[in-house]
């Protein structure tokens, strides 16, 4: 049955006024996300990572949020500028990642309200593409507040704000776009078993823990290998970390 030509113009005009109620708004424009080039990551964010948001990387120390992190500002400063905010990642493992050193801008803080001082000016400047900070703790000068000021400067300015920790405190979990859990989930070493073994690789399992535009859940599997350049792999051997989802009992021995 063909469609009344002033029926399909009345239904287009709506389209173009209501765009948040059609179609169109569920389909990110390749403007509108940070794609991470790493196809599974990319596939169950639905594209990338949103622009104009705060994105979350949660994990324990050596859980791999950082070799996201440094992922994300290679794919930054290939085209722009990215700044990194009171966090200790090594320039020179940054470099071997790919971030364009010369693009990419250092602000060592002393705490946190330092941090959050400082992303604010950093974000109101609009010249970055991503800006890395610490998962800032709940505290004065750190709360809903400061987290309400960055988000919206983040929306402005269409920069990706990450932040690394541990674990997003309450008022991060609830600005944050997306939250992203980071753990190891096999190890690779290269070489018999002793001190003169070397780390060969590892997979990182990241699972979305929070997504505004699809059901979390979803998961994927990273395979990171060392930025330095190493000898040919002679006998590599796999260990696969099994990670406890039970909370340990506490036994006393008094």
């Amino acid at each position: 049955m063909p469609v009344d030509p002033a029926f399909a113009a009345l239904r287009e005009t709506l389209d173009q006024r209501h765009r948040e109620a059609s179609a169109a708004a569920f389909t990110r424009g390749e403007d509108e996300v940070l794609r991470t080039g790493l196809a599974e990551l990319d596939r169950i964010l639905g594209g990338g990572f949103p622009r104009g948001t705060i994105a979350a990387l949660e994990g324990a120390p050596s859980s791999g949020r950082s070799a996201l992190a440094a992922r994300l500002l290679a794919v930054a400063t290939s085209r722009g500028l990215g700044a990194l905010i009171g966090t200790e990642l090594f320039p020179p493992a940054l470099a071997a990642a790919g971030v364009r050193l010369e693009r990419l801008m250092c602000v060592p803080v002393s705490d946190p309200v330092g941090a959050a001082r400082a992303a604010d000016i950093v974000l109101r400047s609009g010249a970055f593409g991503v800006v890395v900070i610490p998962a800032l703790p709940s505290g004065r000068g750190t709360g809903s507040a400061t987290w309400t000021r960055l988000a919206s400067l983040a929306h402005r300015a269409n920069t990706l704000l990450v932040t690394l920790g541990v674990e997003a405190s309450s008022e991060l979990r609830y600005f944050a776009s997306v939250r992203l859990e980071t753990a190891i989930e096999r190890v690779r070493w290269n070489g018999a078993s002793g001190h003169l073994c070397e780390l060969a690789g590892y997979d990182i399992r990241a699972t979305v823990r929070k997504h505004k535009r699809s059901a979390p859940g979803a998961s994927t599997i990273i395979t990171c290998t060392p930025f330095e350049d190493r000898p040919t792999l002679v006998a590599v051997r796999e260990r696969e970390l099994v990670r406890r989802t039970t909370p340990l009992r506490v036994v006393s021995t008094a």
